[in-house]
């Protein structure tokens, strides 16, 4: 087994991840400003060594001697992104490639990078777009994952393996809940009330993943020999799972009885459209191939929210909305104009 630094393991993905490496016997040590950690949907996510540090901040202090880094800090989504790009290439691009060139010179030796199929952005054509398709980001997001990842393969050597995991829009139920993210937002207005409503005309394409799969496909690139995932991009998901945003609208009318989709106003086109390959994961990582589906993810999804309680307020005001709650943090003076923590000095 291994010994693993997660940094973000307080977010989304962390928070189910981590548990699954315990799971397995892994030694994992945790890395994270805290933005999130109060930010709890049903059950308190499980205890770990954590290091309680803004990633922008890193010395080669900060990172112990471990068997690899599962790099998922970063500002999560499009509107964080547009909200400063400047701030989100300080935190997503220039943090990420100076993560890497610290473990690198504490001798770790594998870094696997949370990337994101957004880095394609407008896909072109009806063929679903591979690893080696051009990229047309659209976001201040999807720049940063194109960007850092070219930044990467620059450090890669033959005693430094990063991997680079382009996951497909995730969804699905975590203890640190995102109410941001397209399937899990509608499932939770289905259910409170009634109404899917879209903020697009639904045509644009997304592939889609589950969280539980996105951590898989982690251990999966973890555990796999050098040679095979040595500099490698890997689309994370499943081609059956490309899906327009109508189509996902649909299927959630079709679990809650009752609902319909709706339009808000002045809802058009998005320019985010593409549809993506995973038949790379399944040659080369087959232990990688995504369990869940789309309709069982909205089954878990509407468990969850009946068990745990949503309101509309939680999900698109407060804490389960990732733009929300930072902004109301800053107002309240824990954080600065730049997202770094206001220490109690300071503040008073």
């Amino acid at each position: 087994m291994a010994r693993v630094l997660v940094t973000g393991a307080s977010g989304y993905i962390g928070s189910v991840l981590v548990p699954m490496l315990q799971e397995q016997g892994d030694e994992v040590i945790g890395l994270d400003v805290g933005y999130f950690e109060s930010c709890v949907f049903g059950p308190e996510p499980p205890t770990f060594d954590l290091i309680r540090k803004d990633v922008r901040d890193l010395t080669a202090d900060d990172i112990p001697n471990v068997d690899a880094v599962m790099h998922l800090a970063a500002l999560s989504n499009d509107a964080l992104g547009h909200l400063d790009p400047g701030i989100t290439h300080e935190v997503n691009t220039l943090s990420t490639l100076r993560t890497a060139e610290l473990a690198r010179e504490r001798g770790v030796e594998r870094f696997l990078f949370s990337s994101s199929c957004s880095l394609y952005g407008a896909g072109e054509g009806d063929t679903p777009l591979d690893e080696s398709a051009s990229m047309h980001p659209q976001t201040p997001y999807g720049r940063s994952k194109q960007d850092s990842e070219a930044g990467l393969t620059k450090l890669a050597t033959d005693d430094f393996s990063p991997v680079y995991l382009r996951n497909a829009t995730a969804y699905g139920f975590s203890p640190r809940l995102r109410g941001d993210l397209v399937v899990n937002e509608l499932v939770a207005r289905a259910r409170v009330d009634g109404k899917v409503q879209l903020n697009s005309d639904g045509t644009a394409w997304r592939p889609l993943v589950h969280v539980e799969d996105i951590c898989r496909a982690f251990i999966a690139a973890l555990r796999a020999p050098r040679e095979v995932v040595h500099d490698q991009a890997f689309n994370i998901g499943t081609t059956a799972e490309n899906f327009t945003i109508r189509e996902v609208a649909e299927m959630i009318c079709d679990a809650v009885p009752g609902s319909e989709v709706t339009f808000g106003e002045g809802a058009g086109p998005d320019t985010r459209s593409y549809r993506v390959s995973f038949d790379k994961l399944a040659s080369a990582l087959p232990d990688a191939v995504p369990q869940w589906t789309l309709r069982d993810g909205i089954r878990q999804l509407l468990d969850a929210y009946d068990e745990y309680g949503i309101t509309i307020d939680d999900l698109v005001k407060a804490r389960y909305s990732r733009i929300s709650w930072l902004m109301r943090e800053r107002e309240a003076g824990r954080l600065d104009a730049t997202l770094h923590r206001v220490t109690e000095a300071a503040a008073s």
